[in-house]
């Protein structure tokens, strides 16, 4: 079969989570202009991931991702200067404490797109679904779905990576949630030198917790293309599930190809992951078991604020890492969302965020972020683990 029809058939599953265009001839017309522009990022970048992604696996080194919650074409350049040079201080932490390598991947350059549990806010507006789709303005014009936008989201993240293509940038690579699939297909990309369908997009791509349904299409375009993928369990995800992501998603067994990244809440994940990490270890895969400490553990303030305790992160981290340490497996990294700026979104750490503090700078158009700050000082408590013998390495 052509990859012309294996794009098409899977594609053609069920796929939750995409706008309600308006109109669909606006939307192929726009995924035909996005086919002639060149992939963000190439397939040799993509394969010099897989290498280290594939070290992360043996157990030879620790991936750190983080970065926005959702981010906006109208950042400032400062803004993602600042976020990826705190993804590499958090890095230089973490390696100098381990004397492990570590590998840094941001959610940087392409994370334009939010699954949203309702499809109309509180003031009965269609919900923000991130700028790739409409704005967060509560306007009921800037709501409507736009498909013109993907055009504005390829133009920011081709910005993007031109900034971190520069300078002491050029060791971070790319990810997002391949959520909007009407962007994602036109950037597949087949490499003559080994025949491969690359996603062109970013380096790295992900399936959310709303969007991994196994007979999907989500995850039937993971299926295909050579980038290293993940998919994010939350407390339902069953060991048979897990066990079918690593058999389907990473089907010739090469360590590092699957990342499953754990999303339990701070109170299940010591309940929940020992038997999702026995039953994928059963399957022979060596996949990245990674952490996302942040989605389980929101709450909303008494002021109507999103937000997560710092104390809950760290909570949540400490029991990933301590159910490796007893099954004997790696904890391979951590997926956090964070910000170069000093915002006040998240409670505790540093400084001690309180509350009423909330308002003062309360920056993110969806969830609430670490401050550079609270980035810092988390990868400082995971450097402690490791000098306390509570290791995240074997």
């Amino acid at each position: 079969m052509e990859w012309s029809e294996r794009i098409s058939a899977a594609l053609s599953r069920p796929a939750a989570q995409q706008p309600p265009w308006p109109d669909p001839g606006q939307v192929r017309s726009v995924s035909a202009f996005l086919a002639t522009l060149p992939p963000l990022v190439t397939p040799e970048e993509i394969r010099a991931l897989r290498r280290q992604t594939a070290r992360v696996a043996r157990g030879e080194a620790f991936l750190l991702q983080g970065g926005d919650c959702a981010e906006t074409f109208d950042a400032p350049r400062e803004h993602l200067v600042g976020t990826a040079a705190t993804l590499l201080r958090m890095a230089a932490v973490l390696a100098e404490a381990t004397g492990t390598p570590v590998v840094p991947v941001g959610r940087l350059a392409g994370q334009y797109a939010k699954p949203r549990s309702d499809a109309v806010d509180g003031l009965g507006l269609p919900v923000y679904r991130g700028d790739i789709v409409n704005a967060p303005a509560p306007d009921p014009h800037q709501r409507i779905p736009d498909p013109v936008r993907m055009i504005q989201a390829h133009r920011t993240a081709r910005a993007a990576l031109d900034l971190l293509r520069t300078g002491r940038f050029t060791g971070v690579h790319t990810s997002h949630e391949a959520l909007l699939l009407d962007y994602e297909r036109p950037q597949l990309t087949v490499d003559p030198t080994d025949g491969l369908l690359y996603g062109g997009s970013a380096h790295l791509l992900w399936i959310g917790e709303r969007t991994r349904r196994l007979d999907g299409a989500h995850v039937a375009f993971a299926e295909l293309i050579a980038n290293p993928v993940a998919v994010k369990l939350g407390p339902g995800a069953t060991p048979a599930e897990a066990a079918e992501y690593a058999e389907r998603l990473d089907p010739h067994g090469e360590p590092g190809r699957l990342t499953l990244i754990s999303r339990m809440g701070s109170a299940r994940v010591r309940e929940v992951l020992p038997a999702l990490v026995e039953r994928v270890a059963a399957t022979g895969r060596q996949v990245v078991w990674q952490c996302d400490p942040m989605h389980g553990n929101t709450r909303v303030s008494a002021l109507g604020y999103k937000t997560r305790h710092f104390d809950d992160v760290v909570d949540e981290l400490e029991g990933f890492f301590e159910v490796h340490r007893a099954l004997g497996t790696h904890p391979g990294g951590v997926h956090l969302e964070f910000t170069g700026d000093r915002v006040t979104e998240c409670l505790g750490g540093p400084g001690e965020v309180t509350e009423s503090d909330l308002g003062g700078r309360y920056e993110s158009t969806c969830d609430p972020r670490l401050n550079v700050d609270q980035a810092l000082e988390l990868a400082h408590r995971i450097a402690e683990l490791s000098a306390k013998g509570t290791s995240l390495f074997r």
